[in-house]
């Protein structure tokens, strides 16, 4: 049997609703993982607003309402742990029950280290600022998108200006540190960069704002007001306070080296 494959998913995680306290970080934003799953080649992905409305449904009414009356489906494909529906009444076995269509209820695929792949572990492994195991199992470098503002023109000074770049606050980041990645401009290509992820504690001590900032290697120009998709690639080194700012501009003319080393290896 040959039917098109349709990606349904959320416009929020749950839990942002159900229990704000407890929502984890997200991964993607919305536009973004709608973009990575239409990039999969499925026919369609379906979004649906999760809402009180959505938070009170029954489990059978979300079969009945949802998977039939909308979405015609005829055969769904799930994870073996997947719960929906009020009080996460529904399962595999429910979805079984029903008989309106084929059910696969999929085991977590193993990563080489024998752990599972999931985003639990994903977020993990970016707390602690291992970025290349994050993306060994994302299949790709971890990328967040925001706007460029103005920052303090501090980096400019330093020798190395910097796109300082506004992010939604419920997104994943790595641990704060230096990290060598790609910058990418709306419509262009990606370019190579070093990334500031921190509080700047040499200025404003450890209490300071966190701050993404990337530097493009080998460019000049404006990007005030631009979106900004920024991927991390290599992790070079944790935050550090320097004695002053001539120090500190001497770590970044070195950290400017690595990342490029970094980029090429």
């Amino acid at each position: 049997m040959s039917l098109p494959v349709t990606v349904l998913t959320f416009d929020r995680h749950p839990a942002e609703l159900v229990s704000p306290e407890r929502a984890p970080c997200l991964l993607t934003d919305l536009a973004q993982k709608v973009e990575l799953l239409e990039s999969t080649g499925v026919a369609r992905v379906e979004v649906l607003p999760f809402d009180e409305e959505r938070r009170q449904e029954t489990a059978e009414r979300f079969i009945d309402q949802v998977l039939v009356t909308r979405l015609n489906a005829r055969a769904v494909v799930v994870g073996q742990d997947f719960h929906f529906g009020n009080g996460r009444s529904g399962n595999v076995a429910s979805l079984e029950a029903d008989g309106r269509f084929e059910v696969h209820g999929l085991s977590l695929v193993p990563s080489s280290d024998g752990e599972a792949v999931s985003s639990t572990r994903v977020r993990q492994l970016l707390a602690a600022g291992e970025v290349e195991a994050a993306a060994a199992l994302l299949g790709r470098n971890h990328e967040v998108r925001g706007l460029v503002v103005r920052g303090d023109g501090r980096a400019r000074d330093l020798g190395a200006p910097t796109a300082n770049i506004a992010l939604a606050s419920n997104l994943c980041l790595p641990a704060e540190g230096i990290y060598a990645g790609r910058y990418r401009q709306p419509g262009g290509e990606p370019q190579p960069c070093a990334i500031s992820l921190g509080r700047r504690p040499t200025f404003y001590g450890p209490e300071g704002a966190l701050v993404l900032e990337a530097h493009l290697l080998d460019w000049e120009g404006d990007l005030y007001g631009q979106p900004a998709r920024v991927c991390f690639s290599h992790r070079l080194r944790g935050q550090e306070a320097y004695s002053d700012s001539q120090a500190l501009a001497a770590q970044m003319a070195a950290d400017l080296v690595d990342a490029r080393q970094a980029l090429q290896s």
